[in-house]
């Protein structure tokens, strides 16, 4: 049995939902990876009579494709997808089987309109959790469209496509052959790549809003909710609800959930969100300049502008750049930033971690259960992280610590090859060799565009009081864009309900 009996009895409700025949074509040969697909296929075509076993020869072995009894679709899994992209194949079996997906019908119309061939191919890490949602934004418009087609290829399981091709990050996507793009993406975002004129949909009116939220992190969500939640008019302006929660793997710190992950939690503040009919949500909006008038005047990037009584700016933060030579150049070719997608792919290799606190030390103790050596370089004298992490850390035998040291450059010919810093009090230049680079240097706050408008510290955090306001009045702003000392997702959502009944208060006292 490849499934335990806790994801079976969640499977079977799933499959309960299946609408008509689903063909898996396997081919197969004698490995392992091989006999556990097998075992896959099998225990789900026992869990029903929808499903039915062909053998097949793919492209690659071991595979399996999801089609109807009379169309191949053109999705196809090189490997297993279990792990995070276990869901990826749930979406596909209800797809195939004729249940809509969950997109708009403006999407819909976009992607079958589509002319030419389209192959696509994801090379992706069962680790990885930003890699399902690439996976199921490509197989939803190989269901839509017979010209497209996409195959998602572990690379655990095809380690030397994954080394001819010299790939070190994941997602990476291939079309017709050739790199198309790595990196977190969705549909709206492949259909821009493919030159596809896309056309945001929302619900927002041409009215004057009670509170506009600018971002769609913990923060955003909990100060759109706890306004709707006082019967006002809410917009929410979010180039993607979650944020940076989307990027995070384990969270263990959401107090009464003791685990959930970066993306479930999105796809709850998501649906709590939907539970709200007086939330106006427009996604993929960019704010681009806040002023107050009469009223405050929000200007969009796509050239709209929303007026609102009061805002709540909830932009978040995004992870800091070392900024040295070598960093742009390397991304993706042995610079990387999350060590839980990225890791897999420097087993048995040399690697270093810029960084010392929290988010540096457990990129190091994670990495170090594959790599052969890690190295941690810390600019402060001292590590910054939790004393029970730096003792993990100083545990592990394949794991150097140096501090008090400047990184310089990464170096590297067509991918990352060493390491250039130097000690801060000898002045000593110091080299090390090694394959790859995880950036862990902390977050910086998304406010550039405000510019002077708000009064913003040295850091660029946007200075609130108590209640969440900021230098203007009717203007509030939470979440990890302030001066809030601690960036944490369930501080983030106080703030964000702070700032929401600070706005409110504000409601009442000038209408």
């Amino acid at each position: 049995m490849l499934l335990d009996a806790e994801i079976k009895e969640q499977l079977k409700q799933y499959l309960a939902m299946l609408e008509s025949d689903i063909i898996l074509r396997c081919s197969l040969d004698d490995t392992q990876v091989s006999k556990d697909m097998s075992a896959l296929v099998e225990e789900l075509a026992q869990m029903s009579t929808y499903i039915h076993i062909e053998e097949g020869k793919l492209a690659r072995t071991p595979s399996f494709s999801v089609n109807r009894p009379d169309e191949d679709t053109g999705i196809v899994f090189a490997g297993i997808p279990l792990g995070h992209e276990f869901t990826s194949l749930v979406l596909a079996l209800l797809q195939v089987s004729g249940r809509a997906p969950k997109i708009s019908d403006g999407l819909m119309d976009e992607i079958k309109g589509i002319k030419g061939k389209y192959v696509f191919e994801t090379y992706i890490s069962l680790s990885c959790h930003n890699c399902p949602e690439v996976v199921q934004a490509l197989n939803i418009m190989s269901v839509l469209n017979p010209n497209i087609s996409h195959t998602m290829i572990d690379g655990g399981a095809f380690k030397e496509e994954v080394e001819a091709k010299d790939i070190m990050a994941v997602p990476a996507v291939y079309l017709n052959g050739e790199f198309l793009e790595s990196g977190r993406m969705e549909i709206e975002d492949i259909l821009k790549l493919l030159g596809q004129n896309v056309v945001q949909e929302d619900n927002l009116k041409e009215m004057l809003y009670d509170v506009c939220v600018i971002g769609g992190g913990p923060a955003g969500v909990s100060a759109a909710i706890y306004a709707a939640r006082k019967g006002v008019r809410v917009a929410l302006l979010a180039e993607r609800v979650g944020g940076q929660v989307l990027d995070t793997m384990g969270i263990e710190n959401v107090i009464s959930v003791p685990y959930t992950e970066g993306p479930k939690l999105a796809n709850n503040l998501m649906e709590h969100l939907q539970n709200y009919p007086n939330i106006d949500l427009a996604l993929k909006e960019k704010a681009i300049r806040i002023q107050k008038n009469q009223w405050i005047d929000i200007e969009l990037s796509q050239g709209r502008k929303i007026q609102a009584k009061t805002a709540i700016i909830a932009t978040g933060a995004r992870w800091r750049q070392v900024n040295v030579p070598g960093e742009q150049e390397f991304k993706n070719k042995g610079v990387a930033y999350c060590p839980h997608c990225d890791g897999p792919f420097f087993a048995g290799k040399k690697v270093a971690v810029i960084g010392g606190g929290n988010s540096g030390v457990e990129a190091a103790i994670d990495l170090a259960g594959v790599a052969s050596h890690v190295t941690v370089l810390e600019f402060l004298p001292e590590l910054k992280a939790d004393s029970v992490l730096q003792e993990r850390l100083y545990s592990l035998p394949n794991v150097t610590v140096h501090k008090n040291v400047e990184t310089k450059e990464i170096v590297g010919e067509t991918k990352v090859t060493g390491i250039e810093y130097v000690h801060r009090d000898t002045k000593e230049q110091l080299h090390t060799d090694l394959d790859g680079v995880f950036v862990q240097i902390g977050l910086v706050p998304n406010t550039d565009w405000i510019g002077e408008t708000l009064e913003r510290n040295r850091m660029g955090e946007i200075v609130v009081d108590s209640r969440g306001a900021t230098s203007i009045e009717g203007v509030f702003a939470a979440g990890d864009c302030t001066t809030s000392p601690y960036k944490q997702i369930i501080i983030s959502m106080g703030s964000g309900a702070t700032a929401a009944l600070g706005a409110f208060d504000y409601l009442m006292r000038h209408g």
